[in-house]
């Protein structure tokens, strides 16, 4: 969340068996391989690929995203792709490149006004500037900042979006990147903040909630979170306090989202997601 890196992608991302051109984290809980949102159905068992339900002539019930409903109860045609994601990457992207234009140094970004107007800290939170709490999050130390943490959101956001719904995956997007900015608040309130990493680290927890919501094995997620985690303590100049923020915040909102009752569903889980916005605007408030 810091300069000079945030969370780093693995060094391979899977891939879809029957999907070449689709990185995935999710896998058959049959067979292991690595499949997308649309090859997998849900089974008596965990979620499995379309080739082992047609080899085991198994009667599938047609639930979830074939229905046009994602895991956590969003409307959604199946076919869907996602759409928040690519967005997000194209807008951090975007602010990347004013603040180059506006500072005339690829490396030396953070001197560019914008740059200065949104960076997350304490002083200026206090003074009134809460905008920098979500801006904070759009801006990247340097290319390689910006490259890592833009590969992270790109792999892993788009089989959380297809799973949650693009609204609710905004929404925990959002929610981690606050929860971010309120643990740098806690407990490194004198450092400079910026980057998409308490997001993206949020992503990961839910990542690792959706896979155990399918009853698909999270190794890989928890894989995944310990190496940046570890990358986090190891490497100077990373907010550990931001990333392990989004991480618990994005996991949280994940599983309210996919373990919500399905009576008044869509209630509960806004609520959820407001709740959780609300205890890190007051951690916030009780760090100034």
């Amino acid at each position: 969340m810091t300069h000079p890196a945030g969370p780093l992608p693995p060094d391979a991302p899977a891939v879809c068996a029957r999907h070449p051109d689709r990185p995935t984290g999710l896998s058959c809980a049959r067979c292991g391989r690595p499949a997308c949102t649309d090859c997998l159905r849900e089974a008596s068992v965990g979620y499995q690929c379309v080739d082992c339900v047609a080899e085991g002539n198994r009667s599938v019930r047609q639930g979830g995203a074939r229905r046009g409903v994602t895991l956590a109860g969003a409307q959604q045609r199946s076919r869907a792709r996602p759409i928040v994601t690519p967005v997000l990457v194209a807008l951090n992207v975007l602010v990347f490149a004013w603040t180059v234009v506006q500072s005339g140094s690829l490396g030396g970004n953070y001197a560019s006004a914008l740059f200065q107007d949104w960076v997350l800290q304490s002083d200026d939170i206090a003074a009134g500037d809460w905008w920098r709490l979500v801006t904070a999050g759009f801006l990247h130390y340097g290319p390689l900042h910006l490259v890592f943490n833009m590969l992270a959101l790109w792999v892993i956001g788009r089989d959380v979006e297809t799973v949650l719904g693009r609204t609710r995956f905004l929404a925990v997007y959002l929610v981690s990147l606050l929860g971010g900015s309120a643990a740098v608040m806690l407990f490194s309130p004198n450092a400079a903040v910026a980057g998409a990493s308490g997001a993206v680290f949020g992503l990961m927890g839910g990542l690792a909630v959706v896979l155990r919501r399918m009853r698909v094995p999270p190794s890989q997620a928890f894989g995944l979170i310990a190496v940046n985690i570890v990358i986090s303590v190891v490497l100077p100049g990373i907010s550990l306090a931001g990333h392990l923020g989004g991480l618990v915040v994005g996991a949280a909102a994940t599983a309210a989202l996919v373990y919500a009752p399905a009576r008044n569903r869509n209630l509960v889980q806004a609520g959820a997601i407001a709740g959780l916005a609300v205890v890190a605007l007051l951690a916030i408030t009780l760090s100034l």
